[in-house]
């Protein structure tokens, strides 16, 4: 199925925008090395994508179904933007990409549901606000377990690493279970790929991406939006990571990265709002409203070409 070829590339770029931010703010405090970072992500995002990911394609086979031709679209227009986004430095949503080209889709052949979209739409918005809310809770009940747990400046640093690892790899496990849907869930259906092919392709395409691209957005969300020190990027990637696995087992594909600048932002918040790079926020907005408008007019331009094909 030649059509794969684009949720292969859709893979690859959600793994150099989004995945690695889940060790972004660890690699930044330098508590983790970005290639140990790199390594138990793309690890983890393999095992979550193939226990948990299923969910996230039923959501998205509701939301428009698809040919193998209209899922090569979808899959074309969205890896292009985020891989655009990506040269930006700018952590975007896959999840907005992917859902701007379906709707695009479904307007044009009058499939949409617009119920699974408006949930999915509430959990776009809740995703971020989840975030710095958990953020808001961890940053006191977390602190006081591992003063109890490592009593002493020298055991305590040492937990933090080791809870920053911990952290990355559990934010990694659910950015696989949910994110995966993004990648390869418009390839499924007759005559396509099983839920299981498309989890364990799309999330090969994910690390892959991990491994090759994913550097330079985790500075821009660990380094440049808020100064972190240890103890505030492992709040901030446990804090995103539950928000996400919570998603992931609604059923809902969400932005990693909308819910690491949420919990990132949490930090903000308890730290001082002067701490937030308003700038470095404002360039992130920017990526996150014209994500799905140039993910929709991409598909518009592949549908209409392949309408003259007579390939739709």
């Amino acid at each position: 199925m030649w059509q794969l070829i684009s949720g292969i590339f859709l893979g690859w770029s959600l793994g150099a925008n989004d995945a690695s931010n889940v060790f972004g703010t660890a690699v930044a405090a330098r508590m983790v090395r970005f290639s140990t970072a790199a390594a138990l992500c793309s690890l983890f995002v393999v095992l979550g994508a193939l226990l948990g990911g299923q969910e996230g394609i039923q959501t998205y086979q509701r939301l428009s179904p698809m040919s193998a031709n209209l899922a090569f679209i979808v899959g074309l227009s969205a890896g292009a933007t985020v891989a655009l986004m990506s040269y930006w430095r700018l952590p975007v949503s896959t999840s907005q990409a992917v859902v701007g080209a379906l709707v695009l889709i479904g307007i044009l052949r009058s499939s949409l549901d617009t119920s699974s979209l408006l949930k999915v739409i509430l959990c776009w918005v809740g995703t971020p606000i989840g975030a710095a809310l958990a953020t808001i809770v961890l940053y006191y009940t977390a602190g006081k377990l591992l003063n109890v747990i490592y009593p002493t400046l020298f055991m305590f640093d040492r937990g933090l690493r080791w809870s920053l690892i911990l952290a990355g790899s559990y934010g990694a496990y659910a950015l696989g279970a949910n994110n995966v849907a993004n990648v390869t869930g418009a390839f499924t259906g007759p005559d396509m790929l099983t839920p299981f092919q498309a989890c364990l392709v799309g999330s090969l395409a994910m690390a892959l991406g991990v491994l090759t691209y994913s550097k330079n957005v985790m500075v821009t969300v660990g380094r440049d939006l808020v100064r972190l020190d240890a103890y505030t990027a492992c709040i901030s990637i446990l804090s995103a990571a539950i928000t996400v696995h919570v998603y992931a087992i609604i059923g809902v594909p969400v932005s990693t990265s909308q819910a690491i600048v949420g919990a990132v932002l949490g930090i903000g918040i308890l730290k001082g709002t002067r701490t937030i790079q308003t700038k470095t926020l404002l360039k992130i907005l920017f990526g996150w409203v014209g994500t799905p408008a140039i993910s929709a007019g991409v598909a518009y331009g592949l549908y209409q070409l392949f309408s003259v094909l007579n390939l739709v």
